[in-house]
């Protein structure tokens, strides 16, 4: 299985199917992975192949790297649609990401003031209310439930340590709605059992999670690289829209991609 880590605290930009010309800043290893969530869909793969380097960058690093870089690109006059947190795991357990946020909006108001910052997000650090005011700091914080099951959710998401729900579901009211719900969609056979997201044991709940927390924006996606496990299914546009359709009735915004 080929994986993708991203080698450097900035990267790109690259062009992004969801975010247009992106910015990426990745606060974890450079050739590891720290993830409080283990997805069977992971393009950066599987926690455990990604030890060999631990070392999370220091806030110092990420300021003088962001430094030169975004004076760089400013003076290149390279376009920058939007600066985006993801890169190899979960960003928003890097201790200063508080700070890290700050820092990064005076620079995005210094270098490039049309731009977006998007954080890609698998929303298990929202319980902490400092994550969630630097999270309604930014323009996208983009944040990950991928089922109405919990029981899915540990099948395909992998949590480490705790995480519920329920829970999950209560953190994210405290946005009022100010933030994009990204959900995956993926068929397959997860650990010896077989796997729908699209099906209506997890689709049913989920639509109410939605309908309940009426986020800006939904999302929806499927497997677009190799993932690594085996034995996962693309789903199609067709099914993500027919699941989309009550939803956009409803007058909830959806982003569809195949």
């Amino acid at each position: 299985m080929s994986t993708i880590l991203f080698h450097k605290i900035v990267f790109g930009p690259i062009k992004s199917r969801r975010l247009g010309n992106s910015l990426g800043i990745n606060l974890l290893p450079d050739n590891g992975k720290i993830c409080s969530f283990d997805c069977v869909y992971c393009e950066c793969g599987w926690n455990k192949d990604g030890r060999a380097d631990s070392t999370i960058p220091a806030k110092e690093a990420v300021f003088a790297r962001m430094q030169e870089r975004f004076a760089q690109l400013h003076d290149e006059g390279t376009p920058v649609d939007t600066i985006t947190f993801s890169g190899n795991g979960e960003p928003t357990l890097h201790p200063d990401f508080p700070e890290i946020i700050d820092f990064t909006l005076q620079m995005r108001d210094r270098y490039f003031p049309s731009a977006a910052v998007s954080v890609l997000s698998n929303a298990s650090m929202t319980g902490r209310r400092e994550i969630r005011e630097a999270l309604m700091k930014v323009t996208n914080p983009i944040l990950k439930i991928d089922s109405g099951l919990e029981e899915y959710i540990r099948l395909v998401d992998n949590p480490v340590g705790h995480y519920s729900l329920k829970e999950t579901v209560e953190n994210l009211r405290h946005f009022n709605g100010n933030f994009i719900l990204q959900t995956m969609f993926l068929k397959g056979n997860i650990g010896g059992r077989r796997i729908d997201l699209t099906c209506d044991e997890s689709v049913v709940p989920w639509r109410e999670i939605v309908l309940s927390l009426r986020p800006r924006e939904v999302m929806m996606y499927t497997i677009d690289r190799e993932t690594p496990a085996q034995g996962l299914e693309k789903v199609t546009v067709e099914e993500m829209e027919a699941i989309a359709a009550p939803l956009k009735a409803a007058g909830i915004t959806v982003q569809v991609r195949g």
